[in-house]
């Protein structure tokens, strides 16, 4: 990495770490912040709305259809439509712990930068790499628009500035295709038909009734979609399934019990037992066939 780069994301990692508990204010920028002092351990069922997501320090886990990644500072991940991610952090910063941030991808936004912009990048001719790698400038722009969470008062005026000024620097990057299918009006086909698996999660889809949904061909439907989300839509809807069947279960014990909010259920019984609900429901259930087979 080199040294521009280094120092802007150090700013912003100072500013995570002193502000990721100011929830109201991350809100009004369309961000979410993490900072952990210890290494929780395991995999979490996640549904990552569009937005750039970026560690800061320490490294995490991502799981994305057969992806299956480390990565850290060095890195940035594009999600540019609704993804069911499986992810984890696996180490913290000696200084830090672990810290990430997460900004929304406002489709109205990128609409509006990409169509200012000269069209000049061509679709990539193969496939595209799931992690993104900073440039100077991009670094700089995101590391602005964290800083105005110390100058909360400033946000009205600064932040749409800022706001415009990473999406353009997320377009000059190899990234563009991936931040581009964020919005319909690019390519409406992956929008679409994340909407239909999402919306209709129970029906019994096959990729002949998706593509005839969307008004794409098997070939195209399943290209687009790969690179989109590095999965194809059969994986997708696996992961999309067996992820918010996990999160309805972990919901419904968590309610039963008194709890109104399931990451805070799940957060006090891996705290307590060590590990989290679903992993134990897991191991009981492989003990009660081991007892009765």
């Amino acid at each position: 990495m080199d040294e521009a780069t280094a120092r802007s994301l150090g700013r912003a990692a100072d500013v995570v770490a002193r502000r990721a508990d100011a929830t109201v204010t991350t809100e009004r920028l369309g961000l979410r912040l993490s900072h952990l002092r210890t290494v929780p351990g395991g995999l979490a069922y996640q549904r990552y709305t569009p937005s750039l997501s970026v560690v800061l320090a320490g490294r995490k886990r991502s799981v994305v259809g057969d992806d299956d990644r480390v990565w850290g500072l060095d890195r940035f991940f594009i999600t540019p439509v609704d993804l069911p991610v499986l992810s984890g952090v696996v180490e913290a910063d000696e200084r830090y712990g672990f810290l990430s941030a997460r900004w929304r991808l406002d489709p109205g936004l990128v609409t509006e930068v990409a169509a200012a912009m000269p069209r000049t990048r061509r679709e990539p001719s193969g496939p595209l790499d799931r992690l993104g790698a900073w440039t100077p400038a991009l670094a700089d722009a995101f590391a602005r628009l964290l800083a105005l969470l110390d100058e909360p008062e400033h946000i009205p005026l600064l932040a749409p500035q800022f706001a415009r000024e990473t999406v353009l620097r997320l377009l000059q990057t190899a990234q563009a295709p991936r931040v581009l299918a964020a919005i319909d009006a690019h390519d409406p086909v992956v929008p679409r038909a994340v909407r239909l698996l999402t919306e209709r999660i129970a029906e019994p889809w096959t990729l002949d009734a998706l593509a005839a949904e969307v008004g794409a061909s098997r070939a195209t439907l399943s290209r687009r979609f790969k690179q989109a989300t590095s999965m194809t839509p059969t994986q997708y809807l696996k992961r999309l399934r067996l992820g918010e069947a996990r999160h309805r279960m972990v919901v419904r014990a968590a309610s039963a019990v008194g709890y109104r909010s399931a990451p805070h259920f799940s957060r006090d019984y891996r705290l307590v037992y060590g590990t989290s609900p679903a992993a134990d429901a897991a191991r009981a259930r492989e003990q009660l066939r081991d007892w009765t087979g």
